[in-house]
């Protein structure tokens, strides 16, 4: 069992990297709109482009991650990622930034699916749930990573080598890798395996036709849709603009979701695992418990006080966290030579919610709003626009299958 702990410590610290190069925008905001001479709407395109090139690629990952091996993909594609690094830590202008932004996500593609695929194989089924639990909780650190201790590396070595560190981070982390990791246990390897002669796409074909994966897909995509749309986005100025909290209480509140991540990744996996024996009704019931939360943080008037902002943004991560099992959902539902590919069709949609959440919440509030669109109604309509998509897809949730 130790080489199995070690892959799931190097496992977590790669995905942990993942989080951390996906929200730097954040934080590099006011460097990189400086630097690379950008305005609102290039810094718009330059951090979506990093979601739209992850979630494509998760097409070519779904056919391959069965066939090839989580190993061997997830360092491959982790060169891809580290030279799109670089490129954005040495670009102008807009074009090589973006550039870099697109490889990053190319690279960072099967940093969940490729760990998932390997605890798969080197954990036992029974402790499935527990595991990658505590895989997304570590990965969720990254997203700390990116706020407060990467503002004090920045102001330290500026943004160009601080993006450059984490790139020699990631070259030791890929290098361990290629050295300690193996996609199954001696004992489970055989010559001859059915997955070698089946079409690359007929797994897809198998999935296409199958009521639950679109459901799970759905479920996924309006889960991590109104999560990253609210987290990378829109609750800055919600909490600022319409609740008028400081930027220091609103990073405080914001420090609360990311807490509730933490904790509801292996707290959910555990329920899972322990007591319902299936993912289904964590994620059902997840999802029905964030439309009430969303809806909660819709009614908080301006003057709030931070405690009760904290606390609903800390219940908004916890119930948030239970989406997260819909990889285990999935695998259960499918033959295990399937299982990469299954995880990784659903990936797609996990990763194409934030894009169209981001993007359509804001013509919602600049259309409808256009003389105050970070207001408190505009935020209102937005909200109720995540509440009712929450319900709806929570509610057929419970038509899935389970096993």
């Amino acid at each position: 069992m130790l080489r199995a702990w070690l892959i799931f410590t190097l496992c977590s610290l790669h995905l942990l990297i993942s989080q951390l190069y996906r929200t730097t925008n954040a934080v590099l905001a006011p460097w990189l709109l400086a630097d690379l001479r950008l305005d609102t709407e290039g810094l718009g395109l330059l951090s979506a482009g990093f979601f739209y090139a992850f979630s494509l690629t998760q097409i070519p990952i779904s056919i391959f991650l069965d066939r090839i091996g989580a190993k061997r993909l997830m360092i491959g594609l982790s060169f891809i990622g580290m030279a799109g690094a670089m490129l954005f830590s040495v670009a102008q202008g807009l074009g090589l930034g973006l550039a870099g932004r697109l490889l990053l996500g190319v690279g960072m593609a099967c940093n969940l699916m490729g760990p998932l695929k390997l605890l798969m194989e080197w954990f036992p089924p029974s402790g499935f749930g527990t595991v990658s639990g505590l895989l997304y909780a570590i990965g969720t650190l990254g997203s700390i990573a990116a706020a407060t201790p990467l503002v004090l590396l920045v102001e330290l070595l500026g943004w160009r080598l601080s993006f450059q560190a984490i790139i020699a981070l990631h070259l030791l982390l890929t290098l361990a890798l290629f050295w300690v990791v193996q996609d199954r246990p001696l004992e489970k390897r055989s010559p001859a395996e059915s997955i070698k002669t089946m079409s690359p796409f007929g797994n897809l074909r198998i999935l296409m036709r199958s009521k639950d994966y679109w459901i799970i897909s759905a479920g996924t995509f309006v889960r991590y849709g109104t999560h990253a749309a609210l987290q990378t986005l829109w609750a800055g100025p919600l909490l600022m603009e319409a609740l008028r909290f400081s930027p220091v209480q609103a990073g405080n509140i914001l420090l609360a979701l990311n807490i509730g991540l933490i904790v509801g990744g292996p707290l959910w996996g555990a329920v899972s695992d322990r007591i319902f024996k299936t993912p289904k009704w964590v994620v059902a019931g997840g999802m029905l418990m964030l439309a009430l939360i969303t809806l909660g943080l819709r009614a908080l008037p301006p003057g709030t006080s931070v405690l009760v902002a904290g606390g609903v943004f800390l219940a908004f991560g916890i119930a948030s966290a239970s989406g997260m099992h819909v990889y285990a959902h999935i695998k259960t539902l499918v033959p295990k030579d399937m299982a990469g590919a299954a995880m990784s069709g659903t990936n797609f949609f996990t990763m194409m919610g934030p894009a169209v959440f981001l993007q359509g919440l804001g013509i919602a509030m600049q259309s409808l709003y256009p003389e105050a669109s970070r207001g408190p109604d505009a935020f209102g309509t937005a909200l109720l626009i995540c509440i009712i998509c929450q319900a709806g897809i929570g509610v057929l949730y419970l038509f899935t299958r389970s096993r």
